[in-house]
Parts: C-alpha cells; sequence; structure tokens
C-alpha cells in the first residue's frame, strides 16, 4: 500500500495577525492529531518570548521561568515530553513550542514529523492527507480562517524508501 500524500504547511508565526493565532492552530491540530501522535517534545534550554506574542505574555514567562527554575540532571536535557493526553499539558505545549529553539510532534507508527519548530523563527507542519482532511474540518467547524496558502498547498507522494538517499 503506498504511502499517503503529504502537505507542507508554513506556520511561523510572523505571518499571523497575531502569534495567538498560530496557538491555536496548533492547539486544534494537536486535539485532531492526538490518536495519531507519539512523541511530543521540546528543547528546555534558553526558552525565549516570542517577540509579538501580547495577551499570553505573563503566562507564557511564568511557564518558562517554571522550567528553567526546575532542577537539572547532569548533562545537557536535550527534550523535554508533553503527554497529549492530559489537557494541561497540551496547553503548555502550545505555548511553549514556539519559544524553544526545536520542538517537535512525532507519528505514533512510523518515525514521521507532523509539526516542528526550528530556531523559534521556522515552523512547519507535514500532514498525511487524511490527517490534513480531519484538521481542516475542525478549523472550519469552529470558523476559523485557513491561511490561503495552505488551502492551495499541494500534496506530494513520498519517494518509496529504496529511494530516499542522504540529504
Amino acid at each position: 500500500m503506498p504511502e499517503e500524500a503529504v502537505t507542507t504547511l508554513h506556520a511561523e508565526l510572523d505571518r499571523f495577525g497575531r502569534v495567538e493565532e498560530g496557538f491555536a492552530l496548533l492547539e486544534v491540530f494537536l486535539e485532531v492529531a492526538r490518536p495519531r501522535l507519539g512523541a511530543v517534545v521540546l528543547d528546555p534550554v534558553g526558552l525565549q518570548l516570542p517577540a509579538k506574542l501580547t495577551d499570553d505574555r505573563p503566562v507564557v514567562q511564568k511557564l518558562i521561568d517554571e522550567i528553567e527554575q526546575e532542577p537539572q540532571g547532569r548533562g545537557r536535557v536535550v527534550e523535554r515530553p508533553f503527554d497529549m493526553d492530559d489537557e494541561q499539558a497540551r496547553w503548555d505545549y502550545v505555548r511553549l513550542a514556539y519559544s524553544s529553539n526545536q520542538a517537535t510532534v512525532w507519528s505514533r507508527r512510523q518515525r514521521t514529523t507532523y509539526f516542528e519548530v526550528s530556531g523559534r523563527h521556522k515552523a512547519t507542519y507535514w500532514l498525511p492527507d487524511s490527517l490534513k482532511v480531519q484538521y481542516f474540518d475542525a478549523l472550519t467547524s469552529r470558523e476559523w480562517a485557513i491561511p490561503e496558502d495552505w488551502l492551495t498547498a499541494v500534496a506530494k507522494r513520498p519517494k518509496p524508501w529504496w529511494k530516499r538517499g542522504g540529504r
């Protein structure tokens, strides 16, 4: 059975009118994708508030302060996991992902990335067709605007494993 086509959606905070819009889109995605999710992690070192953060600024700063005050073990912590079945953990992740140098949402069955923030400035969703349909349906049912370029993004079939080479 061939793999589903995957659509790449750019989700940098700069492309939204308000930072909280990017948070809301990620929050809906995590709700919809929850049955498919594997590890949901972020790098807790050097968390910084997004520059244009407005309403959630004090709340996110409090989360960052709490993480920074946690005792650190021997060696550098590179990933902090979040339990997506826990509503508070999901909420915290949404507000911290864009503050991190690296935040990743993995699929359950394969080591496929569904969402990633890197360097606090680049954010991307990679959605298989079936998940994209569910996600867009959830956004539409909430009467939220889907970014225009997301609606016109073209899905691509992944290369067969034997054709995938080094990058």
